[in-house]
């Protein structure tokens, strides 16, 4: 038998309730929220193929201080171009400081730089095992160069020796997505239902195969806009909404949305967004910047720049800075936000001017599952949640006591996952037990 013990800071807990995903459809895929824990970060470096040396010189100072950061606390994958560019991007990384001892190089040709959109999307199986989802991508509905793009999780399945879900059928940008970890997903219709992505499909259809793949069953859909020439995503969420921890939302101010092109009845939508439970989503706010972007070679870029395009770590949280003045109230939330984590603060201007950010230009590798994992964190109106973490289908048992030396360990609930990560919400009693513990077979 295995147990795993953690010592809650709550005093007395009662029933268990397991918010489960229902419905009838076959789910093969769960896709993790950006917060579990990581094997890896997978970045795709600058070049000089597709839009010159320029472009590339002004792109790679912000990658050497994202790899500098993340390898605190995780591996750092890099797809370079071809081996002459390894080379260069090893001294980059050399004359930066940065230690390369996580570092590791997969030689694949590629348009951009984008691979939260074009690259791999992990996901659990239903015995806990990684495999990647490889989504269709058309370079935001044939708006740049895709033929090198497309293929990259091909490339990166075969590296990492993972098995690979076909899904080019449905074109579906990373960025176009957030979820929560807990069977939630939110996106803009405007980003995946247009016809240059995916001429004919409805939402019901693309819904069964977001559902199947990515295990998720509630969604929070905003109609958004059209980019136009202005926003070739055509209003991707992770601009300006992505989940945050504790059932939060991180987003900006119902004023700032409007500046960003969202409509009203969007914004109302997401204000009243609420979990797999039907639990109303706390709020984190960040400011856009107080002045338009100026890039570092002087190119003012005519309009502000977001915050909310950050990307979790193991150990950071890398938040996209601006040299303005916003910037550290930005940094000082999420700080707040991820007490365990380091915020960092990567400048992103140049990049911006190009139409992202940092989350933009990241994709987590989660962490292999290697046993059941259990946190206790405080919830408002006397609660107390448990986040659990193991295979879906395996009945453990929750057990709590007084404390260790009494040994009075007693069952609290029997439960068997239906995703890889599950929360337990219970209401404060009068039972006096402060430790606990899952009990699997």
């Amino acid at each position: 038998m295995k147990s795993r013990i953690i010592r809650s800071i709550s005093a007395s807990l009662s029933l268990l309730a397991l918010v489960a995903a229902g419905g009838a459809q076959t789910i093969v895929g769960h896709m993790p929220a950006m917060e579990a824990p990581h094997e890896g970060t997978w970045l795709q470096w600058p070049h000089h193929f597709t839009y010159g040396t320029t472009y590339r010189n002004r792109l790679d100072a912000t990658w050497v201080a994202m790899t500098r950061a993340l390898v605190a606390g995780e591996k750092v994958h890099i797809i370079a171009y071809n081996a002459t560019e390894q080379t260069r991007i090893t001294s980059l990384l050399t004359a930066g400081a940065v230690p390369l001892a996580k570092v590791n190089f997969l030689i694949r040709q590629t348009d951009d730089t984008w691979v939260r959109d074009n690259g791999p999307v992990f996901v659990f199986d239903n015995n806990t095992d990684l495999k990647i989802t490889d989504w269709g991508f058309d370079g935001w509905g044939d708006d740049t160069p895709f033929a090198k793009d497309n293929p990259v999780p091909i490339t990166v399945a075969t590296s990492l020796g993972l098995p690979r879900v076909d899904l080019n059928a449905t074109v579906l940008e990373g960025g176009s997505i957030e979820v929560d970890g807990h069977g939630v997903l939110m996106a803009t219709r405007s980003s995946i239902l247009e016809p240059n992505r995916n001429p004919g499909l409805t939402q019901a259809q693309l819904e069964a195969v977001l559902t199947a793949n990515l295990g998720v069953t509630k969604f929070i859909w905003l109609d958004g806009a059209p980019g136009g020439t202005e926003d070739i995503t055509d209003m991707h969420i992770d601009g300006f909404a992505m989940f945050g921890p504790n059932r939060t939302i991180v987003t900006m101010s119902n004023a700032d949305l409007a500046y960003w092109g969202l409509p009203a009845a969007d914004i109302a939508t997401l204000n009243a967004a609420t979990d797999i439970a039907n639990v109303p989503y706390s709020f984190v706010r960040l400011p856009l910047t107080a002045n338009n972007v100026v890039t570092t070679y002087g190119t003012n870029l005519g309009y502000k720049g977001s915050y909310v395009n950050y990307y979790v770590g193991n150990a950071v949280v890398l938040v996209p800075t601006y040299n303005d003045p916003n910037d550290a109230t930005a940094m000082s939330l999420l700080q707040t936000l991820y007490p365990s984590r380091t915020v960092v603060s990567i400048d992103v201007r140049n990049l911006y001017a190009n139409g992202g950010m940092v989350h933009c230009v990241t994709q987590q590798q989660p962490e292999k599952y290697t046993g059941p994992r259990i946190s206790i964190a405080p919830l408002p109106s006397a609660k107390v949640e448990i986040t659990f973490t193991g295979k879906i289908g395996v009945t453990s048992r929750l057990q709590a006591a007084t404390d260790l030396a009494a040994r009075d360990w007693a069952d609290v609930s029997t439960f068997t996952p239906t995703q890889p990560t599950n929360w337990f919400s219970f209401s404060t009693t009068g039972l006096n037990r402060r430790f606990f513990r899952v009990i699997t077979p």
